[in-house]
């Protein structure tokens, strides 16, 4: 399909007379216009259940989530692999992305970095990807050359693939075993898929990362417990999800914080099930890193 034939790329009639329209009309079409997002992102939740759960299975073997794009796409994969060491305490390698033009075309363009399929190849040879690990090719259009590239690279080595687009029948999709394609329709600004697009790609990462994470136990309830307490407001934080957690006071949760090293889920475990740091260690090592495993009888 031509780029001209993309929905992404179609004119918005409800937008023709955007350049005289006033402030507030325009802020109102694109909220409008946003609004029909989500709902456009729920129709795919089929497919974004199996890739959750590949990315899941990955992780749970020691593998990785690593997400290749090209320009906004990219950023917003990289954006989500850079949250999830302090949100999920993961490796610095565990959740990682690869952008076309490298990581310095994250704050400046690289011009036809996208169109090349050999560099993708390149860079995912680069990161040993294997069969443990579970690529998630990330383009609006569904045709961004690297992203076939680095898809198909992936699948060559025996990676698990995913293809995240905003367009129906995309290119990106046939290169994967699961095809998430969120039809966000024409952009309010004609071809600019930082808007509707980017918001349905951001959302559909975070949904990606963060629910592949409660799947392998980062989380106990909806608390994040293997948050990483690095500065003052983080800080606050593990001890306010120690406390509510285990139904104990702040000084209490304190406490427990000091004693497990600063270790959110080590200090939850040690007050729910009555046990001191190393034990609570033990715990969490037998019921595989969750919480719920580890205070159970």
């Amino acid at each position: 399909m031509n780029l001209g034939e993309l929905t992404t790329e179609a004119r918005n009639p409800r937008s023709a007379d955007l350049d005289v329209m006033d402030t507030r009309q325009m802020l109102e079409l694109m909220n409008d216009e946003d609004r029909t997002v989500a709902v456009a992102v729920r129709d795919a939740l089929p497919e974004i259940t199996e890739a959750v759960d590949l990315i899941a299975a990955s992780l749970r073997s020691g593998g990785r989530l690593i997400y290749v794009g090209a320009g906004t796409s990219g950023r917003l994969g990289l954006l989500d692999a850079v949250e999830c060491p302090p949100t999920f305490d993961t490796d610095a390698d565990q959740v990682t992305a690869l952008l076309a033009g490298g990581q310095w075309a994250f704050v400046e363009a690289v011009e036809g970095a996208e169109d090349d399929m050999s560099t993708a190849a390149t860079d995912v040879d680069g990161l040993e990807v294997g069969p443990d690990d579970t690529v998630v090719g990330i383009a609006a259009s569904g045709r961004t050359p690297y992203v076939i590239g680095g898809l198909r690279r992936a699948r060559e080595r025996g990676a698990q693939t995913v293809a995240l687009a905003c367009n129906r029948g995309s290119l990106i999709g046939k290169e994967a075993e699961v095809a998430i394609e969120v039809a966000t329709g024409p952009e309010v600004l004609t071809g600019s898929t930082r808007l509707k697009a980017g918001t349905a790609q951001k959302m559909v990462c975070n949904m990606l990362s963060t629910a592949a994470m409660v799947r392998i136990g980062k989380t106990y309830g909806n608390f994040m417990v293997d948050m990483r307490p690095t500065n003052a407001k983080l800080v606050d934080r593990a001890r306010r999800i120690v406390a509510a957690a285990t139904e104990s006071d702040e000084q209490t949760a304190a406490d427990a914080l000091t004693a497990a090293g600063g270790r959110t889920k080590v200090a939850v475990v040690m007050l729910l099930a009555g046990v001191d740091a190393t034990r609570a260690e033990q715990l969490l090592e037998k019921g595989s890193g969750s919480v719920s495993a580890a205070i159970t009888p």
